[in-house]
């Protein structure tokens, strides 16, 4: 008895020393990643126009010049000027403070969406992942089905069926981009699994979601900053795309897709009116793209010195 007792604590003891040497590790890693990406300039420019953007969704009510739902029929239709600088839409509501209130509407739903799609892809990818077997085959068949439809077409049906709002604009968005999550944590988990350390905390009697909370999940937290950052200027173009056909954010809210919309009938002799909104969306995705990009490179253990 006294032998598996010392046994025990000394699987435990080193079971913590390697816990602990492995936050020293990846803190290590951080610390070299960050220096990596500050060298990236294009990616670091990109990050000071996604601070802008945020900024300016926050600061919305303070930034823009007019309330985005106020209609001012003496100005409808007018040519961008001093009061108006992108002009005004068929009802008289200043075009550039919508625009400032779309922001809100595009980067909010980008993250939400990606924080629905976080949870659930990191969840079942690292269930299938630490599992394997049977539990492993019937997630891979669900993302395999999820997969199979096109994507707006599904995000369609979903808010079809869920009621147009909002909320089922999140989560419709977030349940169109977590297979991509799944699947990077699967194989993430499923490397890791084998490692020293995980083995050492289940000879040290360690629960099963003590292991992927505290052992699996933190160690992938790259993979999902990235996967992260990638995915938000895609929730927002199937934002974009949803509102323009009616089905995403609905009017008055401005939303840069359902001013495109709008904007279609004006577009000959108003072009700014949809040319503006455009434009937002194009910074906005471009900015996350190149960033997104350059936080991957910097997190590639292979770039390392």
């Amino acid at each position: 008895m006294g032998k598996k007792l010392i046994s025990f604590f000394n699987k435990q003891k080193q079971f913590e020393q390697d816990m602990l040497e492995s936050e020293m590790e990846y803190s290590s890693f951080y610390a070299d990643s960050l220096k990596r990406l500050k060298k990236n300039k294009m990616a670091m420019i990109c990050a000071g126009i996604l601070v802008v953007l945020i900024l300016v969704a926050i600061f919305a009510p303070i930034i823009a010049p007019y309330d985005p739902t106020f209609q001012d029929y003496s100005a409808v239709l007018a040519e961008p000027g001093f009061a108006h600088p992108f002009g005004t839409d068929e009802y008289g509501r200043d075009i550039l403070s919508r625009i400032i209130y779309g922001s809100r509407v595009s980067i909010s739903i980008g993250i939400s969406a990606q924080v629905v799609a976080s949870l659930v892809g990191v969840t079942l990818g690292a269930v299938a992942g630490y599992y394997g077997g049977k539990i492993d085959s019937i997630i891979s068949r669900i993302m395999e089905i999820f997969q199979a439809f096109p994507d707006l077409i599904f995000a369609m049906a979903i808010i079809t069926f869920m009621g147009k709002s909002v909320m089922n604009l999140f989560v419709a968005l977030g349940l169109l981009t977590w297979v991509r999550t799944a699947r990077m944590i699967r194989g993430s988990v499923m490397q890791l699994k084998e490692k020293e350390y995980i083995e050492a905390s289940r000879a040290s009697g360690a629960s099963t979601f003590w292991i992927i909370m505290k052992g699996l999940i933190p160690n992938c937290l790259s993979t999902i900053i990235v996967l992260v950052t990638l995915g938000i200027p895609n929730a927002i173009m199937y934002e974009a795309s949803l509102s323009f056909l009616g089905i995403g954010i609905q009017p008055p809210t401005p939303s840069w897709g359902n001013m495109i919309s709008a904007a279609q009938t004006f577009i000959s002799y108003r072009p700014l009116y949809s040319i503006m909104p455009g434009v937002a969306i194009m910074i906005t995705v471009i900015a996350f793209n190149i960033f997104g990009d350059g936080l991957r490179d910097a997190l590639d253990p292979k770039l390392k010195a």
